[in-house]
């Protein structure tokens, strides 16, 4: 029994041990659900549907009626009192048209919010991506960091062994100071991409220590033809297409303007003097003599063209910038493709050949530190081709959203 309960104190230990891991290593999924859910401009966004659906309701109701009261005489015998109510009757069907311009504001407004989404998603997985590359980089200046420590032991025992020149030394030390000044660099860069990385997801505070490693730099992209195809579905192109049809509302809902209203009312009159009440009914419209609206069906109209060339604005930028994020993808990944497969590897095995030829004296340390300097400006140069991978995905991601849907 007591070897049972131990074991099972022993297991709990161990979930508890392992939860707290898992607590802080933040997962991409993990990050964007935090985002979805806390993020401060998002939730922010979402206020806009309730606007709308205000301002659509505000546009469906009927003028309210006005109640009046009129004296004609102040002396109380031969005064004359007047009460009257008037409604006024909207015509040219402008109660539908002031809805279809609200509805249209309504659907604009969900198409922003799917396109804050799009945007926050994409600012997340460049801001994770972005956290895993400073993670790479310090990890790379860590073991830069080991290879110099070992070119300074190997030149300081040659040195004392006679068999080099103080000065290997020092270029050693040289080396070793400038690889910890980068490390100090990438410890600080960490940082602010770990707090930039909060921010995104609407943390004031860090509450992971280490952000989890992914399978692959970057997922693999649809085909530029596949994407091109589907432009039409994208939240930026459909709100500019509702943006034509909203100004196109705007303009029926000018020229239903152009018609007067009419104003019904009916009262009461009581004349004191002859002590007798007449009943009241009153009719009345504007005369569109001078004022016909014209200036706003103009407005309304010009600003209808002025949204179909805005349309056809955004349909060429994005297939210019569709294009434009599929070629650096696809550069990006074939350099990072090599990096991995031929650069880094070559690289490192010429520092390791470089630093066992002057281990047995076949080489200067010069030519130690020139294999160092090439494997830590090939590391680099992998580090600045995973972010352009990276930010050719998140360019396509934030104009189609989640390509998973693909």
């Amino acid at each position: 029994m007591a070897l049972s309960v131990r074991t099972l104190l022993g297991a709990m230990a161990v979930w508890a041990i392992a939860s707290v891991a898992q607590a802080q290593t933040l997962t991409l999924d993990s990050a964007l659900q935090t985002a979805f859910a806390n993020n401060p401009d998002l939730a922010a966004a979402q206020w806009e549907i309730e606007i709308a659906g205000g301002a659509r309701q505000q546009a469906g109701l009927i003028p309210n009626p006005v109640a009046s009261w009129d004296a004609e005489d102040t002396r109380r015998n031969s005064r004359t009192t007047s009460i009257k109510l008037s409604q006024t009757l909207e015509l040219g069907g402008k109660r539908g048209a002031r809805i279809d311009v609200a509805e249209r504001a309504q659907d604009a407004a969900a198409l922003t919010l799917e396109q804050r989404r799009n945007g926050l998603r994409a600012d997340v997985i460049d801001g994770y991506y972005g956290a895993l590359r400073a993670q790479e980089r310090l990890e790379l200046a860590q073991r830069s960091l080991a290879l110099a420590e070992r070119g300074l032991v190997v030149a300081k025992g040659r040195v004392t062994a006679g068999k080099s020149s103080p000065v290997e030394a020092t270029r050693a030390q040289v080396q070793l100071s400038q690889i910890r000044l980068e490390l100090n660099r990438a410890q600080i860069d960490l940082t602010d991409a770990y707090r930039q990385l909060a921010a995104s997801t609407g943390r004031a505070t860090l509450d992971f220590q280490t952000v989890a490693t992914q399978s692959t730099t970057t997922p693999p992209l649809p085909p530029t033809a596949q994407l091109l195809a589907r432009l039409e579905q994208t939240p930026e192109l459909r709100l500019a297409e509702l943006k034509i049809l909203q100004s196109e509302a705007g303009v029926g809902l000018e020229k239903a303007q152009r018609i007067p209203d009419l104003d019904v009312s009916v009262g009461s009159q009581y004349d004191a003097g002859v002590r007798e009440r007449v009943n009241l009914v009153g009719v009345s419209m504007p005369i569109p003599l001078f004022n016909r609206n014209q200036g706003n069906v103009l407005a309304a109209s010009r600003r209808a063209d002025q949204s179909r060339d805005l349309r056809n604005a955004t349909e060429l930028r994005l297939r210019t910038e569709i294009r434009q994020a599929m070629d650096l993808w696809q550069t990006a990944n074939t350099e990072v493709l090599a990096f991995n497969q031929h650069i880094l590897p070559a690289a490192q095995r010429a520092v390791d050949s470089a630093t066992r030829g002057f281990e047995l004296g076949k080489f200067n340390f010069i030519d130690v530190l020139d294999a160092q300097r090439t494997l830590i400006a090939a590391r680099t140069q992998y580090l600045a081709s995973t972010a352009q991978a990276t930010d050719a995905w998140v360019r396509i991601e934030r104009i189609y959203g989640d390509l998973a849907r693909f």
